[in-house]
């Protein structure tokens, strides 16, 4: 399915009705859009398929639609206060993934608005709590994509900066590459109406204040993070995919990044990143070097990482893993020079 998920389609979605599938978290990992990444990071896929269901499950609680039903344990459908052990597998509602149309170095969205419902929405929907150091922002403004008054500030803002208010942002999903769009082009792409994007930022902001409000009860700051969407037959919204990992959103301990940001920045400083910046920018995002390995002692602190962030928020001890305040002074030695 993905770089980092795979999927088991047990009934396929059809037009009118969803599907149902199982989501399998694997151990890959991708960035920069380059796919999948030649590591493997121990643990990883069980740590955020946990996380994930915990978010889930609270989301519930609060009448937040999701696709979730539960987590498979032997072959049974769970809750996650009801496993045995750690599992990777996710049960959940499956909806129909239509692509828009590549016509040479554009994209047709025409379909969308064709097509009733019962449909992954083509937007990622991204909030952002800070604007932390390696934020695409600072990159957007600078380039003038991107003005302080769509960002709601008076002033350029500084790397670590707090916002106000939550802003949300939004992105293409099915493109080769993504790119920020507005939310005049978002409804036009996506086929749904003023009222239904309105919904979902209303929603996202919902989200993120749970996701913000469980993690800081144990000592971790939400910086940012990504949102996905379906749609049903009868035009009601879905959350999807993930949500409210530390591959999802950027979360931070101590002023030190507790995500796949750490990954982000060990890659900066290498040539290899370099290189794929130049395709980014020349839009020939193909023929790419292959990356280099993870040294072996950054990527079992990594697993470590993720699966410490496991236990911290879902409460619940699946994994031997030291508490993050023992990791970061680790992770520091390898990233430091970026915080």
């Amino acid at each position: 399915m993905g770089t980092v998920k795979d999927l088991v389609v047990i009934k396929d979605p059809e037009e009118k009705k969803p599907g149902e599938g199982i989501f399998v978290f694997t151990d890959n990992f991708s960035v920069f859009d380059y796919g999948r990444m030649p590591d493997l990071i121990q643990g990883k896929g069980q740590a955020l398929c946990l996380i994930s269901a915990y978010f889930f499950e609270k989301l519930a609680e609060k009448d937040i639609r999701n696709h979730y039903i539960g987590l498979l344990d032997n072959g049974k459908t769970k809750y996650i206060d009801e496993l045995e052990s750690p599992t990777n597998k996710m049960k959940i509602v499956l909806f129909r993934v239509i692509r828009p149309k590549r016509i040479g170095n554009r994209y047709d969205y025409s379909v969308f608005k064709e097509i009733k419902g019962n449909y992954l929405i083509p937007l990622e929907i991204i909030y952002r709590n800070y604007l932390p150091k390696g934020s695409s922002v600072f990159k957007r403004l600078k380039e003038g994509k991107l003005t302080l008054e769509e960002l709601g500030l008076k002033e350029h803002p500084k790397p670590g900066q707090k916002l106000e208010k939550p802003i949300i942002d939004v992105s293409t999903k099915l493109e080769n590459v993504d790119r920020y769009i507005s939310w005049e082009e978002a409804m036009e792409i996506s086929g749904l109406s003023t009222d239904e994007i309105e919904y979902i930022k209303k929603v996202s902001m919902k989200i993120n204040e749970l996701i913000s409000s469980e993690i800081e009860k144990v000592g971790l700051i939400n910086e940012d993070g990504k949102f996905e969407f379906a749609i049903d037959y009868d035009r009601r919204i879905f959350l999807v995919d993930a949500v409210g990992t530390p591959d999802e959103c950027r979360f931070s301990f101590e002023g030190t990044p507790i995500s796949k940001e750490v990954i982000r920045m060990y890659y900066r400083k290498t040539s290899w990143f370099k290189e794929i910046e130049k395709a980014k920018e020349s839009g020939t995002f193909t023929n790419l070097p292959k990356p280099p390995l993870l040294p072996p002692s950054f990527k079992n602190l990594v697993s470590e990482m993720y699966k410490s962030v496991c236990n911290m928020i879902t409460g619940i001890k699946f994994f031997e893993a030291r508490p993050i305040k023992e990791i970061i002074g680790e992770l520091r030695e390898f990233i430091g020079d970026q915080i």
